[in-house]
């Protein structure tokens, strides 16, 4: 690992574990991109960057006719004076003009990494876990100064970057545009792939060839969203799980994004992401700086499995903070499916009983234990004990659950508030809106104007005092519904549109107080499951509700497409009743306890309505489960057979040093007559031979990864078969 400057070719080589990254200055002081991909001793000019004179792509410099911002590939372009692609960034000026020019100013390298003031990012334990180069771009004309972080990993092929901007004129600018990076590559013959989906069906897997023109996913919901998810990757042909060339992008940030890829006349590719340029501006007084979110870029020269590995590598151990970050999760019970607002503290305590028995760690009270709660219609904003539920508060209950050998964890939705409430009443104000509008609800609900410091702190003090008030050592923390009428109360009318991202930094002040506060809580992040299923709520919060589908069948696809970014251990997956809830089918309950036992298990049914044989399978699921967690966990995780693309679905998990695995498979329907099945498996030490546990077979490594493992033909729809793996002595 380094990062070097040659300052005769005026080359910055930046090195990470197997990947280079190359950048250089050409002309007077423009920052070109020149290479990123497979690590390289130095870049001696083998591909020199060429100048052509081409027809309507003019020229800065009239004495360089073949010289054009229009086909330089560069690190951070603007608009205007030459480049007619998209910009990384763009200002306005008193005058109205919205030209900028930034030119090469200083750099300078360094160990370690920067934390981004307000904002989550990756970090390092230890300086010399990687290097810092910062440069530094200057437009003399306004005074403007714009930094550009890039980091780069020992361990890992990641280049992280960001920008931060510096108003050293004497006149106000206002930023249009304010991206986190920009890369072009030489050439278009890429796929794109990217992850959308809806409510109950995040993350699917969509795969396409670039095509001329601009292709971009965006969210201008003020949540990174159910609807796309900030990250984006470009594949090089014929590239699959194992084999070929990956360049992926993820935006630490859990607002609006603009992920864009855009492939010009001569086939050039410009990738750029950071905060959605739509309906945002923001105002730099002089002297006064603004920070971009981080985006954390990815190189794999072993397919996507290569890329998904660097991924949960780093956001599992440099992303996720504090004390659970490389703890096993507990098993939990969640109430919400099995009585919905309709409990009191003897059916929480008899549904809490049934748990303990089967060996259940958690007890999770959902939503309706606060205000006059019984419906979603009031009292979001109300953070006080319904005493008519719960008799003896939080804390009798929580002292019952602990006596039954279980912990004691809570559901809150803190950035809402209901109309009909309290706190509504008292501070109408307090929510998003525009004057002489109308205030749209969702799930008749409001949003709290986070932009404020008011209302961030009135939300860090109440849900302090409830997380004080009891045992309490999990919290679920939900957001039920995106922005509308995006205004604030307290800005001028020129800062208006700088609600939504002083939302987004009052939200992250709000978290790291709370969950500095209180170490010893394990934090999960909702909203309507996977709507914020994003690096930046990872930061605060080292897992995530997945999806509020928790049908096994839907959950294939939900969890195999979250797994090319996120890590095992920040999936919240659970078991929950049949018919389903969400989609109204029914699977048998090995099933929904493999697909969840792919996860962070969890329960989410009325325990005490199953049959003796079912509850005799959850008891056996939640032991075996704490068995492997570990492993599922905290192990390697390869995908095999994709969802998406067939009947089947497999998945693996290999212990750091191999020498336990294990592997899950999933066939949805059956058919008539089919052929014989078998899977290869990936990830073992070709030189160990391993025990299939349960059967007392032995096999080599090597012949379950290159001729695979059978899969017994079973009857029926709905099937599942995990096989465990032990190294063998």
């Amino acid at each position: 690992m380094g990062i070097i400057y040659g300052p005769i070719m005026r080359i910055f080589h930046l090195q990470a574990n197997d990947m280079s990254y190359i950048m250089q200055l050409v002309g007077r002081g423009y920052l070109a991109h020149f290479y990123w991909g497979k690590r390289i001793r130095k870049a001696n000019g083998s591909r020199k960057l060429r100048f052509l004179s081409r027809p309507f792509s003019p020229n800065p410099d009239p004495s360089a006719r073949a010289f054009s911002l229009d086909t330089l590939p560069q690190e951070y372009p603007a608009y205007g004076n030459t480049d007619f692609r998209a910009p990384a960034y763009q200002v306005q000026l008193e005058n109205g003009a919205t030209i900028s020019d930034l030119r090469y100013k200083t750099h300078r390298i360094y160990k370690g990494k920067p934390k981004l003031k307000g904002l989550p990012a990756t970090y390092v334990e230890r300086e010399n876990e990687a290097e810092t180069l910062e440069i530094v771009l200057e437009d003399r004309v306004i005074g403007l100064h714009v930094t550009l972080l890039y980091t780069v990993y020992e361990r890992w092929n990641v280049v992280t970057r960001s920008a931060r901007f510096e108003n050293r004129g004497a006149e106000r600018i206002k930023l249009l545009r304010a991206l986190s990076m920009n890369v072009d590559f030489p050439h278009a013959d890429y796929e794109w792939l990217h992850l959308p989906g809806a409510w109950g069906r995040e993350r699917a897997v969509e795969r396409r060839p670039l095509v001329t023109g601009i292709q971009s996913v965006e969210s201008r919901r003020g949540a990174s969203s159910h609807q796309q998810n900030p990250f984006i990757a470009l594949l090089g042909k014929n590239t699959n799980e194992d084999v070929g060339e990956v360049y992926g992008f993820s935006l630490v940030y859990s607002g609006n994004f603009l992920a864009q890829v855009e492939v010009d006349q001569f086939q050039t590719t410009r990738v750029s992401m950071g905060i959605n340029p739509f309906d945002f501006t923001w105002l730099l007084e002089p002297g006064e700086s603004f920070q971009t979110p981080e985006v954390v870029m990815v190189y794999s020269d072993k397919g996507l499995n290569g890329m998904s590995q660097t991924y949960h590598q780093l956001y599992r151990t440099r992303l996720a903070r504090g004390a659970f970050r490389d703890r096993e999760r507990p098993i939990l019970i969640n109430n919400w499916e099995a009585t919905y607002f309709h409990f009191n503290e003897e059916k929480i305590l008899r549904l809490a009983k049934t748990a303990a028995e089967l060996g259940i760690e958690l007890f999770v009270l959902d939503d309706g234990w606060f205000g006059k709660r019984d419906n979603d219609r009031s009292s979001l904003g109300d953070w006080f004990v319904n005493k008519q539920k719960l008799p003896n508060g939080l804390g009798g209950l929580a002292k019952n659950i602990n006596q039954m050998g279980m912990k004691f964890g809570l559901w809150v939705e803190p950035e809402m508030v209901s109309v009909d409430s309290e706190l509504y009443r008292q501070h109408p104000d307090w929510c998003l809106h525009v004057p002489n509008r109308p205030r749209s609800e969702g799930r008749n609900q409001l949003v709290l104007d986070y932009s404020r410091k008011e209302v961030c702190d009135y939300i860090i003090q109440v849900i302090s005092d409830v997380l004080a008030s009891a045992p309490i050592s999990y919290v679920k923390w939900d957001m039920n519904r995106h922005m509308t009428e995006i205004g604030s109360a307290a800005l001028p009318p020129e800062r208006q549109r700088e609600t939504a991202h002083r939302y987004m930094l009052g939200l992250y002040r709000v978290m790291e107080e709370i969950t500095s506060r209180f170490p010893h809580v394990l934090f999960e992040s909702c909203s309507g499951g996977g709507g914020r299923f994003d690096p930046g709520m990872l930061y605060y919060m080292p897992q995530t509700w997945t999806s509020d589908n928790t049908d096994a069948v839907s959950r294939l696809k939900i969890q195999y497409g979250t797994s090319l970014v996120y890590p095992i251990s920040a999936m919240g997956a659970h078991v929950s009743a049949v018919p389903n809830h969400q989609v109204h089918r029914v699977t048998s309950l090995a099933m929904r306890g493999h697909v969840a036992m792919s996860g962070n298990v969890g329960y989410e049914l009325d325990l005490t309505k199953l049959s003796e044989t079912e509850k005799q399978t959850v008891k056996e699921q939640v032991a075996f489960y704490k068995e492997i967690r570990r492993l599922v966990q905290f192990g390697t995780f390869y995908r095999i057979l994709s969802p998406f693309e067939g009947n089947e679905a497999a998945w693996m998990f290999v212990s750091e040093d191999r020498s336990e695995a294990l592997v899950a498979y999933f066939r949805v329907l059956a058919e008539a007559n089919v052929p014989l099945s078998f899977i290869r498996l990936k990830g073992l030490d070709p030189k160990k031979d391993y025990k299939l546990v349960g059967s007392g077979e032995i096999y080599g490594g090597d012949e379950l990864m290159h001729i695979g493992l059978i899969v017994p033909q079973r009857r029926g729809d709905f099937v599942s078969i995990i096989w465990r793996l032990k190294a063998a002595r």
